[in-house]
């Protein structure tokens, strides 16, 4: 079956974040920013959502729901039929087989990191990430009163990442860190975490009774036929991993505002029910199950277009930028690009673009720590408006020049 991802679909008027949020999220409470160009001529590039149509199966899903079911009253989870959705979809992609009791509905990733920290620290007690972070890893447990420590990745030079686990091991160490907020795949390097690397990260936390919260959101996005591996599949024993899933990055459902928490533990699930909230929106439960179970056709065509977007981003910046350092990341839709050999250190990259070249993206600030001098380009978007993102980036960096 064939898809369309090479359509352009205007967003205006439409509550878009990517189009019409972009001033209040990028440039929220600074100066006021000043484009060449109307607001609406802008290239967005920069909110984690796709400019695709969102997957067929969900959308088909939604209207037969709302058809056959009018009523948009209160609403939960009754029956097997969302747990068999979802159980189906990780037999086939993981061989991976959490129980009933274990999956626990939620209403979104970001909802869920901040009721982590609520529910399983306490004040006083922080949080660990890998850094350059997305910003809610820091934002979800200050803003709970809770602390938040960082651990920054090592670049190698060529647009790649190791872990530095000494600086890991001393600051897991620290008897105030008690939770480590894993994104795996990172966002926004795109590594996927070797098993020796994920093997080192649970024998030092298991070391320090340090709860792990695996972010596994990407983990349907991975390039050129890898298959993604559940943390809690490798470690079927250690009862101190929750994992955090979701359909909202693999089929453009960002906005239904949903996903999975899987929690083996009992104590830890009873922990989590004491906050969580009974009621969930039938639409996005309709959505959910559509794309779980009919969704498998369009995530592999749409992996295919990905992997030319990022091949052919890759060879425009040998050609046109060689000396910006970049590898087409393992997993995810977002290319890490890293500027510094052109800009000075501190250099707001956001607003340098934008007001530039009318280039909407995310420049390495916006990324907790360790991030400057990077911008992050989504790359889920049709080739046509890729090649023009591109060519503004060059623009812009030859400008600054």
């Amino acid at each position: 079956m064939g898809f369309d991802f090479d359509t352009i679909i205007d967003r205006r008027n439409t509550n878009s974040m990517a189009r019409e949020g972009f001033r209040g999220y990028l440039f929220g409470g600074q100066d006021p920013v000043n484009l060449p160009c109307p607001d609406d001529e802008a290239l967005s590039m920069w909110v984690a959502d796709m400019a695709f149509a969102s997957a067929p199966a969900a959308r088909e899903a939604i209207v037969e729901w709302v058809e056959s079911s009018p009523i948009l009253g209160y609403s939960s989870i009754f029956g097997s039929t969302l747990y068999d959705a979802f159980a189906g979809w990780c037999d086939r992609r993981y061989d991976w087989h959490p129980g009933p009791s274990e999956v626990i509905p939620a209403g979104g990733i970001v909802p869920a990191l901040y009721a982590f920290a609520e529910s399983y620290l306490r004040p006083g007690e922080a949080a660990i990430t890998l850094t350059p972070a997305y910003g809610y890893f820091s934002k979800a447990p200050l803003e709970r009163g809770r602390k938040f420590v960082s651990c920054a990745l090592a670049p190698r030079g060529d647009g790649t990442f190791d872990v530095d686990f000494d600086d890991f091991a001393s600051k897991v160490g620290d008897p105030n860190v008690k939770l480590f907020y894993l994104c795996y795949p990172h966002n926004p390097t795109g590594r996927v975490f070797t098993t020796d690397e994920l093997t080192r990260f649970v024998e030092l936390c298991e070391a320090n009774d340090v709860l792990i919260i695996s972010d596994e959101i990407h983990g349907d996005l991975l390039r050129g036929g890898r298959t993604h591996t559940p943390l809690a599949k490798l470690f079927p024993d250690n009862d101190r991993i929750i994992t955090a899933m979701s359909t909202s990055k693999t089929f453009n459902l960002a906005g239904m505002g949903f996903a999975f928490v899987i929690i083996s533990d009992p104590e830890l699930r009873r922990i989590w029910h004491e906050q969580a909230s009974i009621l969930h929106n039938p639409i996005s439960v309709a959505a959910t199950v559509g794309v779980l179970t009919n969704g498998d056709p369009w995530r592999d065509a749409l992996l295919e277009y990905l992997d030319m977007n990022f091949a052919y981003l890759k060879k425009r910046l040998g050609r046109s930028l060689p000396k910006a350092v970049f590898q087409v990341p393992e997993a995810t839709y977002l290319a890490w690009i890293d500027l510094q050999e052109f800009f000075p250190a501190g250099l707001n990259l956001t607003r340098y673009f934008a007001e530039a070249e009318g280039l909407l993206l995310e420049g390495g600030d916006m990324f907790v720590s360790d991030g400057d001098g990077y911008v992050r380009l989504n790359l889920a978007c049709p080739l046509a408006m890729l090649t023009d993102g591109i060519d503004r980036l060059v623009s812009g960096v030859e400008r600054y020049q």
